[in-house]
């Protein structure tokens, strides 16, 4: 009886010295800190009755009944310190979690996707579709000088970009609008040399012959339909390019 009438004398002192340290940074730990803090309470329990031991020969002043109550409080305070950080430490868990969720979202937005244009897939970056629709809308409103330089700006600062070809090639069409015809054989040119595979390319053949055409340049007129032909005479340009040449003999 008096061993255990010392043992919670000692204990309830070695707990009140425990709680002289602030518990109130445990909202700041993070993972390994709030796991250190678990452990060391726990570490500090244990201790707490192994020394309580050592220490039942030693006199007290307070009722063993008393020394009950004071240590059963003080160990209930380390447990609650304990639930505490178990709850933070699975707060911050879950927090990085979500972190990781949205971050891992935000990247694959800014990653290029795979989407078909004139039956071909191609990679398309985040904002290039975006920036190529605007042109695009911008050309079929009638604004054609404002649509070059959109399709202008979109090719040079897009040049891998899977719209590309389609950009340089409504370059082309906005020049021919706007009756610049040189720069629109140059555009137009670009998209036979640099995508002769792309759908375009005919077309764009096309209209370097219109072009011209305006200019008075019959020989090259009829010189870029030929080509058209013999690069790709299985288009529907190849037929409209027939018919071009029986007007030009």
């Amino acid at each position: 009886m008096m061993r255990t009438f010392f043992k919670a004398t000692m204990t309830a002192a070695m707990l009140a010295a425990v709680f002289s340290a602030p518990t109130a940074r445990a909202g700041l730990f993070d993972d390994d800190e709030a796991r250190r803090a678990i452990l060391d309470i726990r570490s500090k329990i244990d201790a707490v009755n192994a020394r309580v031991d050592t220490k039942a020969d030693k006199t007290s002043s307070l009722s063993l009944s008393d020394q009950n109550d004071r240590l059963n409080q003080e160990i209930a305070k380390l447990r609650g310190q304990i639930e505490v950080l178990t709850n933070e430490l699975a707060n911050t868990q879950q927090r990085q979690k979500d972190f990781y969720v949205d971050l891992d979202t935000r990247l694959r937005k800014l990653e290029p996707q795979k989407v078909s244009v004139d039956g071909q897939e191609v990679s398309i970056g985040a904002n290039d579709q975006k920036a190529y629709d605007a042109a695009l809308a911008t050309f079929k409103a009638g604004d054609y000088k404002t649509a070059a330089t959109a399709f202008s700006n979109f090719v040079r600062s897009s040049p891998d970009s899977g719209l590309a070809p389609s950009a340089q090639y409504w370059l082309g069409n906005a020049y021919y609008a706007l009756r610049d015809y040189k720069n629109a054989i140059a555009a137009q040119q670009v998209v036979v040399s640099k995508y002769p595979d792309n759908p375009k390319a005919a077309d764009a053949l096309l209209n370097i012959s219109s072009s011209y055409t305006e200019l008075k340049n019959k020989p090259q007129s009829k010189r870029a339909l030929e080509q058209l032909l013999s690069q790709y005479p299985n288009t529907p340009a190849a037929q409209t390019a027939k018919e071009r040449l029986a007007t030009l003999k």
